[in-house]
């Protein structure tokens, strides 16, 4: 399955003084599959990997050896028996937050051995870099507890693309009408399209929940196996917290369907139980998101640049990383594919933001959502592109009404306002019609 992810790891590669590169991202969105199609492409026979879940005599060494470079591809080599020769092998470095001496090694990689290209990637990657910062500020060894801040670049692995999709089941012919915005083609498949799209809400983005329904057309094996990463998921709560920590993230992870299902989205911490605080669930917030399993989407009032000058920190919505996950945590079944564009307005559209969202942010946009002070109007989603701020309105099928984004437009004066809905590509002055299916064609729009 192609991802067009391995083009910025691509770039990563030829850069001048290149710093060791980390994928970030949740469990299972091809992590470790982008980093052995990438070695098979350009390291076809210079690749020397390592998994520090599976390898525990060389995790062991990396606790006691010194870090500076040249010992460490010794002892990886001597583990291994292949050779490493800087500036011609890939080091892979998988499940690295198994070993944080290992990721303290990645700072003087940059520093003593810039030419041999390094790569890594974990699950729960971010959670591991929290707790190292955490430590390290706290007074703790950096030898042994510090994160190399500055000495590595990242780049964040979302979940396959609606357009990744199309291409994984063979519609690439689709997907190139579509990227090269030949509207008034894409109109007359508008209700194809859209055909594509629920499956896609249905199916999600983790790949092998893809590569299921490519190969067996079987819905029922794709929820089988949705399942089971939520499985997965939930003893990696168990495995990296307790207590009351692993009861509140449990219960904020679980409650993000019916948090979405409201017609306000506002996260509501009263929703999890009465009398429910901030306080009490910020340690448990932060360990999702930095375990990449959750998105914060925070409120804007006041839609000036920077965005994120204005956020309200009191005022947010909570995502997950992926639509199909969300439809399997809530047990939507497979019949409504069969229903037209009822899946669409299921849960009032929680399935609509939660693709748009996980889109936009795919494509390195930030999000936020505006909604003004005393009033009960509110706008799913503000972007800013470049020097551009965007008002975006998300409604889950066609809907010519869109009382929020005209009382934006009113105020603002934006010069550009975005509708997505089921509707056919279609302009109205300042307001710009697109399909929900088109959300990387609207972008490119903006860009232009």
């Amino acid at each position: 399955m192609e991802r067009s992810i391995l083009k910025d790891i691509e770039k990563w590669d030829v850069e001048g003084r290149r710093k060791p590169l980390i994928l970030m991202g949740a469990r299972q969105v091809g992590k470790t599959w982008l980093m052995d199609e990438f070695a098979r492409k350009h390291y076809p026979n210079d690749t020397v990997c390592v998994n520090f879940m599976k390898n525990h005599v060389l995790r062991e060494s990396f606790e006691s050896i010194n870090l500076d470079p040249q010992t460490v591809i010794e002892t990886i080599s001597i583990n291994t028996g292949k050779k490493i020769v800087p500036g011609k092998t890939l080091l892979v470095l998988d499940e690295i937050q198994e070993s944080p001496r290992a990721l303290t090694a990645l700072k003087f990689f940059n520093e003593d051995m810039p030419e041999l290209a390094v790569m890594s990637a974990g699950s729960l990657l971010g959670l591991a870099i929290d707790r190292r910062n955490k430590k390290n500020r706290k007074g703790a060894d950096v030898s042994k507890a510090s994160f190399p801040v500055g000495k590595v670049t990242f780049i964040d692995v979302p979940p396959m693309t609606f357009e990744e999709f199309l291409v994984a089941i063979g519609e690439d012919i689709k997907c190139e009408v579509l990227k090269n915005r030949k509207w008034e083609t894409v109109n007359l498949f508008n209700k194809t399209f859209c055909g594509y799209l629920r499956k896609y809400y249905f199916i999600g983005g983790m790949p092998e929940a893809v590569l299921a329904y490519r190969e067996e057309k079987d819905f029922r094996l794709v929820r089988k196996v949705q399942k089971s990463i939520l499985k997965a998921y939930d003893e990696d709560f168990v495995k990296h917290a307790d207590g009351t920590l692993l009861s509140k993230i449990r219960l904020l992870w679980r409650s993000i369907p019916a948090q979405l299902a409201k017609e306000n989205k506002k996260f509501l911490y009263t929703a999890l139980r009465e009398g429910a605080r901030a306080r009490e669930y910020e340690v448990a917030l932060q360990w999702l998101d930095d375990a990449g399993m959750t998105r914060i989407v925070r409120n804007v009032s006041t839609p000036l640049m920077p965005l994120a000058a204005y956020e309200n920190f009191g005022a947010f919505k909570l995502y997950a990383h992926d639509v199909g996950l969300i439809g399997a945590m809530s047990e939507i079944p497979q019949q409504v594919l069969l229903e037209g564009s009822s899946i669409f307005t299921h849960f009032k559209g929680a399935l609509t933001e939660q693709f748009v969202l996980q889109e936009l942010m795919a494509y390195g946009i930030g999000t936020h959502y505006w909604s003004p002070d005393n009033s009960r109007a509110e706008l799913e989603f503000i972007v800013q592109v470049g020097s551009k701020i965007c008002p975006i309105e998300a409604k889950a099928e066609k809907n010519l009404r869109a009382k929020s984004l005209m009382a934006y437009i009113e105020k603002f004066k934006p010069e550009k306002a975005i509708r997505l809905s089921t509707s056919e590509r279609m302009s109205h002055g300042v307001l710009e019609e697109y399909p929900l299916y088109s959300i990387h064609e609207m972008l490119m729009d903006l860009v232009t």
